[in-house]
């Protein structure tokens, strides 16, 4: 099973992205949600995988950067 973390901020555009992402999904993806305005305290975990913006997905080390959110430094 792939396991990938999916980083949002909790606006329209991450709300989006993140609904039409689940759906395109294979169902062997178990994908992990973390709205960074609810834990603040994993913002450092994200910018060490690689985001610089959310909405972004990271699957095997490997950030994909979907639209443009936020910039993750306006959410320290």
């Amino acid at each position: 099973m792939t396991f990938a973390r999916y980083y949002h901020a909790g606006c329209p555009v991450c709300v989006e992205a993140e609904q039409t992402l689940l759906e395109l999904l294979a169902p062997q993806v178990n994908v992990e949600i973390v709205h960074l305005g609810q834990a603040p305290d994993r913002v450092a975990e994200a910018e060490a995988a690689g985001v610089q913006s959310v909405p972004a997905l990271v699957v095997e080390g490997k950030v994909l950067h979907l639209n443009f959110g936020a910039a993750l430094a306006d959410l320290k």
